[in-house]
């Protein structure tokens, strides 16, 4: 079965589990005797958002596992789920639409920067608790944000461990890859920070819109070749990002390229041989180690809920913001509202297989892991 198939069926099927939800009269919307209802806008694209789908999956490994024994304080979770098509615009419609029309308890699991931003704005908006967003974006911790609360570590700390690893190496001269836009300039500006603090000298800054053409290319790659960067390393814009790896390659300039976790897999099988060596920063564990207790029971989980299909990044990051999701529904009480979902998690560590998620008033931090992975010649990120 393809993956728009598997992809349509998912929707029918928690569409339909949403319909038959319990309809007694409950004062928070969302909650009935049997179940809590969450809503989720991803980046699916009709199933060919790979990353989207393999987050999905760890989602759902983790979800139907806590429904078979029984949910949380005896309620089965329920997810809906809305496919925002990689658009900011779609995002924050259907946020909207999960709270106004639908009456979800929270809002749950976005991916990318620009979407989870956008529904942090229908959420905050509309005063309702926004759980897991799978994005780096400062915007979701700059300035704090009380209502929302990440899991997976921010970007900063992606572009802190790759600029350490750099200078380890004997590397000073840095350059970011970054978006012509708002947040890629917040993205700059921490770039800025943390290059002062460990001693680097930022001596490129590469912004990029999404439609630059071959002109705007090849005028960044003589960029590089003028300002002697040692090291290039990006925020996101994988396709781009490769077009400048690719026209950098061609012209032999010599720099090394490091990436952020952000469509990794994919940057990296379309790269081939020219992304050996390459290191990248994971916001997970190793998917296809056993090496913690978290991707112990992530492995065991997947195997079990999706016979034959292979580990990922993407998996293992839904799995573990599911499992950090069913954690918060449990601090909220067995009569949970809103208010004490956010009260469950007021200067609070969540504690899943030894990894610690930390929320503070004045710092929703999540996890603050990142690890480093270089790209193989037999095509795997190794740890």
């Amino acid at each position: 079965m393809n993956k728009t198939n598997t992809f349509s069926r998912w929707l029918l099927s928690a569409g339909m589990v949403g319909l038959l939800a319990c309809t007694s009269a409950h004062a928070e919307d969302g909650i009935t005797a049997r179940e809590i209802l969450i809503g989720q806008s991803i980046t699916l694209q009709a199933g060919k958002n790979d990353y989207g789908m393999a987050v999905l999956d760890g989602i759902q490994t983790h979800l139907a596992q806590v429904n078979r024994q029984g949910g949380v304080a005896g309620r089965r979770i329920v997810v809906k789920v809305l496919d925002d098509n990689n658009s900011s615009a779609q995002a924050e419609a259907n946020a909207r639409q999960l709270i106004s029309q639908d009456k979800v308890f929270i809002v749950f699991g976005s991916i990318e920067g620009g979407p989870s931003t956008a529904v942090m704005k229908a959420t905050n908006d509309l005063n309702v608790p926004f759980f897991g967003p799978m994005a780096g974006s400062p915007t979701l911790r700059t300035p704090h944000q009380p209502l929302v609360f990440p899991v997976r570590a921010e970007h900063k700390d992606e572009f802190q461990a790759l600029m350490a690893h750099a200078k380890s190496l004997g590397m000073s001269r840095i350059a970011f890859f970054r978006s012509d836009s708002e947040t890629g300039q917040q993205h700059l500006d921490n770039v800025r920070k943390l290059s002062q603090s460990l001693g680097l000298d930022l001596v490129a800054d590469l912004p990029f819109k999404s439609d630059v053409d071959d002109a705007g290319i090849n005028a960044m790659v003589d960029q590089l070749g003028r300002s002697g960067a040692q090291v290039v390393f990006n925020h996101g814009g994988i396709g781009v990002y490769e077009r400048l790896i690719r026209k950098t390659r061609d012209r032999q300039i010599k720099v090394q390229f490091y990436a952020v976790n952000s469509g990794s897999t994919n940057l990296a099988a379309s790269l081939g041989a020219l992304a050996h060596g390459m290191i990248f920063a994971q916001v997970m564990p190793s998917p296809w180690e056993r090496k913690s207790a978290l991707t112990r029971a992530y492995q065991d989980a997947f195997k079990a809920y999706k016979p034959g299909q292979d580990f990922s990044y993407g998996s293992l990051e839904g799995y573990m913001t599911a499992r950090a999701l069913v954690e918060a529904l449990q601090r909220a009480g067995t009569n949970p509202t809103r208010a004490s979902f956010v009260a469950g998690l007021k200067n609070a560590d969540l504690q899943i297989e030894g990894m610690k998620l930390a929320y503070r008033e004045g710092g929703h931090t999540g996890l603050t892991l990142v690890d480093l992975a270089i790209y193989t010649r037999e095509g795997k990120f190794r740890h």
